[in-house]
Formats: structure tokens, C-alpha cells, sequence
């Protein structure tokens, strides 16, 4: 269904949306619940791990953290990574308030990373032993060795993680496939050696959505970052909720770099640019009173597609989405 238009082109500012229509979505399609299988695996393999690493993106710092990791994963210690910093907007006062929040919340353990790049990948290792050696190891005895389970929602960079911290510390090459779809990890695998001094080794785990979305303009973030297939929630669906953030967001850069003529409120005007520029058309026959009609149409779906992958990339300027929850005042400290 072709979205509808706003015909709100213009001056940057002018008359953009307060809102995003969220009314009549069924959220809960969007998530499937088959990833407590994948939890319970989790449960089980806990005995054989002294730490928790748990990975999220950057964007999102607060919103779409799996609240049963710290239920039941919670008796380890547990690190936060948020991953993709490079794509995220994290000013200094940014910073300051995500970590205030995550403190509310019990979690003082936080490190900001570019997987990609390995950036602070090499404060992770420290991180860890330091954990682990200030807790008691249930169940570890005096075992030399270190054990991280490496836990986090789909498509955050968990496997990425993994990948930095062996190219950094053992100068070796990937050990698990990683993608830019959510699902690619999908059982508990076998130990991964990251680091030989000290001797450190990490489960990777498939990624564990909460079993429920608080609301679903959470479900939409969560699904700008990549966490489900695109094709669940609509990728023109999600093409609006993009466009509605980055003008909120005052982040122009979709203008110059699809060559615009102006900023624009309107998905169903700003596709069809992209489509036109990109030379995603196709033709459609039309029946009009004197017979059939070629008639050249924007391929909406194909540029939705590209707007999303393009921003996924970065190339449209780092943005926080969580902007909305950091201005509420931190949680008291527990």
C-alpha cells in the first residue's frame, strides 16, 4: 500500500512531523518468540563461565536490552559493549548520560567500541580478568583459564567482537561468520580461544530478542538497527519512521547525498527522488479508455531498501535514537 503523502518539501524545519503514526501495528509479528531455546542453552553452558559480555548497539544504549539476560544470566559478572560507535551520535554529554542511565540501571562495567576498526577492542581483555578475578568463580575452582559468554540481541556485533579480539590478541583471522542480518549465529558454539595471555576463551551465542517490546517505537528502532528482517515490519514502513527521525534529528545528509532538492517531510516524495536518481524504475502497463499505456514508475520498494542500507552504513551521519529516552531523568541507583 502506497504510503500516503505529506506534500511537506521545503525549508528545513518546516512543518515536520511531532509524531510518528504508530496506531494498528502488530508489534509482536515483528519478533518471533523462538529464541528461548537459545536462552536455555545459555542457562546451561552457565557453569562453564566466569564473566558475561553482553553486546549492544551503540544507537539504541537503552532501548531493546533483553531484561531476562540479567534475570537469568545475572549471578556472573556482566559487562556492557556497545558496539557501532562509529554510527552512533555520542557527543560528550551524550556519553555522560548514557552512562548515567546504565548505572541506574546496576551497570558500571561499559565500553564504547568500533568492532570494524578494533577501536578500545584492547580494554576489553583487561575488563574481563579484572571481573572475574573480584568475584568468586562459582563453580570454577582455581581453573587458570578464562571463560566469557558473549550475549546480546541479533545484529549487534557479537561475532564481531569475537573476530576483533582474535585479530588483536592472537593476530589470527575470523572464527565465526558474521553478517549484516540478524540470525546468522544461531546455537551456542564451542569455546573460542580470544587471547593467550592471560588464557581467554568465548562462547559465542545466538542473539535473544525480550520476549516482549515495550512499545512499538522501540520495535521500529530496534528494527532501523537490523536486529529483524526488514521485511517484517516494511521496508517503507521503516523507510518513514527513518526519514521522520533524521528531520526530528535535523540530520540533512540524505539531501546531499542523494542529491535532493530539499530537506522533505514526505517518504512517498523523497523514494521517488531516490528512485529517479538511482535509476530504480520500472514499467507498468496501465489501462486507460483507449487500451493499455507503458507508464514509468519509481520502484518504491528498491529505494526504501537503499535509504535503509545507506543509513545503515553510516553514510547519511552518526544519529542516536534513543535521544528521547536519554532526556528523562536517570533511574536511582538500586
Amino acid at each position: 500500500m502506497r504510503l500516503a503523502s505529506r506534500a511537506l518539501c521545503g525549508a528545513a524545519g518546516a512543518g515536520w512531523r511531532e509524531s510518528f503514526p504508530l496506531g494498528g501495528r502488530d508489534v509482536a509479528r515483528w519478533f518471533p518468540g523462538h529464541m528461548a531455546k537459545g536462552l536455555k542453552k545459555m542457562q546451561s553452558s552457565l557453569k562453564l563461565v566466569d564473566c558475561i559480555i553482553e553486546v549492544h548497539d551503540a544507537r539504541i544504549p537503552l532501548s531493546g536490552r533483553n531484561p531476562l539476560f540479567q534475570e537469568t544470566l545475572g549471578l556472573k559478572p556482566h559487562m556492557l559493549v556497545l558496539n557501532k560507535m562509529d554510527l552512533a551520535d555520542l557527543k560528550e554529554q551524550q556519553v555522560k548520560k548514557i552512562i548515567q542511565h546504565l548505572e541506574g540501571e546496576g551497570l558500571k562495567n561499559v565500553v564504547f567500541t568500533n568492532c570494524v576498526r578494533d577501536e578500545n577492542i584492547k580494554q576489553i581483555i583487561p575488563m574481563v580478568r579484572g571481573l572475574v578475578e573480584s568475584s568468586y568463580r562459582y563453580h570454577r575452582g582455581e581453573s587458570l583459564e578464562y571463560c566469557a559468554m558473549v550475549i546480546g540481541i541479533p545484529n549487534v556485533g557479537k561475532s564481531s567482537l569475537i573476530n576483533a579480539l582474535r585479530r588483536q590478541h592472537l593476530r589470527k583471522g575470523k572464527a565465526t561468520r558474521v553478517g549484516g542480518e540478524p540470525g546468522i549465529t544461531r546455537a551456542v558454539m564451542s569455546r573460542i580461544q580470544v587471547c593467550e595471555r592471560p588464557l581467554m576463551f568465548l562462547l559465542d551465542t545466538p542473539g535473544v530478542l525480550a520476549p516482549r517490546i515495550e512499545s512499538v517505537e522501540m520495535g521500529l528502532k530496534l528494527a532501523l538497527c537490523g536486529t529483524v528482517l526488514d521485511h517484517l515490519v516494511g521496508e517503507e514502513t521503516l523507510a518513514d519512521y527513518l526519514l521522520y527521525t533524521l528531520n526530528r534529528h535535523q540530520l540533512f545528509g540524505y539531501v546531499q547525498h542523494y542529491g535532493l532538492a530539499a530537506a522533505c517531510d514526505d517518504i512517498a516524495g523523497v523514494l521517488k527522488q531516490v528512485a529517479v536518481r538511482l535509476g530504480k524504475t520500472q514499467k507498468v502497463k496501465v489501462l486507460t479508455g483507449t487500451g493499455d499505456v507503458n507508464v514509468i514508475q519509481p520502484n518504491y520498494p528498491a529505494a526504501a531498501r537503499d535509504f535503509l542500507r545507506t543509513f545503515r552504513s553510516g553514510l547519511l551521519g552518526p544519529v542516536m535514537l534513543d535521544r528521547d529516552v536519554l532526556q528523562r531523568p536517570p533511574l536511582a541507583h538500586p
